[in-house]
């Protein structure tokens, strides 16, 4: 176990937020346990996990402070737990699917150390073949559709994958963490826009390698419920951001697509023998149509 101990602030407060995933997290901390030459704490929010995570986090990494939700709390209202009794510099966001690569965090303190400006920056991510896993934009969804809503911006990464990202602590708390009305998915879009609306610049540290199995959370739910999840936050992502005509011109464009995308899976299903997957893009465009239409 290579925690450095130090009388002065852990240079790096990590946190986890877990829910059901016991398979993973053995995996994730072990890989932290690795890291060295960097003072750190690992903070473990697990919100109402049924799967004996929590008895294998206290049975094996002594050292993790461990929360206990009773209930799903949401990834951003646990991430806050998890801030508001953090000590470090810096805190890193960490999904309990993942895996570290040796050096990851000398590498992640080495560059916000280096670059000041700053405030927030997402790490290079791969899938558990090797190959890159997309994890930096350059633009927001929808933001074709914008004109003054996304002025004066600092730099050219709108955001970065949130399964791994760093934060300096002080930036993070100015913007009271994460917004909680965000239950899950869509939290990094809106971190990281409100960084860079506070004056910041959005970075990303390809040396720092995290392997990400991606989605591990929510495998046993139902891919319509998934997608409800993602068009409210995406929704709540357009109405917190962008003006009503900017809006309005987002909500005209996707309901049009989506009624011709129901229209043409429907005709479709007349004449394909394995319905499954039509059907499934059929919920999909329905649920985008009743939750768009309310925005």
């Amino acid at each position: 176990m290579n925690i450095y101990k130090t009388e002065q602030p852990y240079d790096l407060s990590v946190i986890i937020v877990n829910y059901n995933t016991a398979d993973f997290i053995i995996r994730c901390l072990n890989s932290i346990s690795l890291q060295k030459n960097v003072s750190y704490e690992v903070i473990l929010i697990d919100n109402g996990s049924k799967d004996g995570s929590v008895e294998i986090v206290k049975n094996n990494f002594p050292w993790v402070k461990l929360i206990e939700n009773r209930e799903n709390l949401g990834f951003a209202r646990a991430n806050n737990q998890g801030l508001k009794v953090s000590s470090g510099r810096y805190i890193y966001y960490l999904n309990p699917d993942t895996e570290l690569a040796t050096g990851a965090f000398k590498k992640l303190t080495s560059y916000m150390d280096t670059n000041l400006e700053v405030g927030l920056a997402g790490t290079c991510i791969i899938n558990p073949d090797g190959s890159l896993q997309s994890s930096v934009e350059k633009r927001y969804p929808g933001q074709r559709h914008t004109r003054r809503d996304l002025k004066n911006l600092k730099g050219e990464i709108a955001w970065v994958l949130g399964a791994s990202i760093i934060v300096r602590k002080t930036v993070v708390e100015s913007l009271n963490g994460f917004d909680e009305r965000f239950f899950l998915y869509g939290e990094d879009l809106d971190i990281c826009l409100m960084v860079r609306k506070a004056g910041w610049y959005i970075g990303f540290i390809p040396e720092a390698v995290v392997t990400h199995w991606g989605g591990q959370s929510e495998r046993k739910n139902l891919p319509v419920d998934v997608w409800k999840k993602k068009f409210k936050a995406e929704s709540l992502f357009y109405t917190k951001h962008y003006s009503r005509k900017t809006i309005n011109s987002i909500k005209r464009k996707i309901i049009i697509q989506a009624c011709w995308r129901i229209l043409t899976l429907k005709i479709n299903l007349l004449f394909f023998k394995n319905k499954d997957e039509k059907t499934a893009k059929l919920n999909k465009y329905k649920v985008a149509l009743k939750v768009f239409k309310k925005i």
